[in-house]
């Protein structure tokens, strides 16, 4: 199970025709989309538990810190600097190396409360990801930035939407997820 990977060409890898490796190979690339959501979303939601989850369980943090705690410590630490984050997937390139290893390039529009400042980024997730006991998890996930802009306003500016009295206005997420408030009020 072995393609080729994106560079500055790419040109697919002939698949295999088996019926058995095609589904191998599909439901690899499927797990491994999910991966990059349930990281998008377990972010938003300030869900360390589940972030964690989502890399190897010896997964390098820094130079000479390793383990799911410290990366756990270093998301607690980086999240707890900024309010609302929301993180929209999108393109996904999955490269699998073989049937336990694949890398990837995601990209991803992020929306930042940073203070009273909003902040618009665009961002490339390169990833690496390897199957264990028969699930995909990130060994690597290096953020790289195209750009990052200050918006004109902030949409904390707003008043209350009232959801579905007004369609404009501010709504309740983040706040209606249990984790996000868990995570505030353990940083106090």
């Amino acid at each position: 199970m072995r393609t080729q990977g994106c560079g500055s060409s790419y040109a697919p890898a002939m698949a295999s025709s088996d019926p058995t490796e095609i589904v191998e190979r599909l439901w690899a690339h499927e797990q491994i989309r999910q991966l990059a959501s349930h990281y998008a979303v377990a972010v938003d939601s300030r869900d360390l538990d589940a972030l964690v989850l989502l890399f190897v369980d010896d997964v390098r943090v820094g130079r000479d810190t390793f383990g799911r705690e410290a990366l756990r410590a270093s998301f607690a630490e980086s999240l707890g600097a900024i309010g609302i984050s929301m993180l929209n997937v999108g393109t996904h390139a999955i490269d699998l190396v073989d049937a336990d290893h694949a890398t990837g390039q995601v990209y991803c529009h992020a929306q930042i409360q940073d203070g009273e400042r909003w902040i618009h980024q665009f961002i490339l997730y390169r990833d690496a990801y390897e199957r264990r006991d028969g699930q995909w998890l990130f060994v690597r996930r290096v953020h790289e930035l195209w750009y990052g802009e200050e918006a004109p306003n902030s949409p904390m500016s707003l008043p209350a939407a009232e959801w579905p009295k007004n369609h404009d206005g501010l709504g309740t997420v983040p706040s209606s997820w249990p984790s996000w408030t868990t995570f505030w009020a353990n940083r106090a």
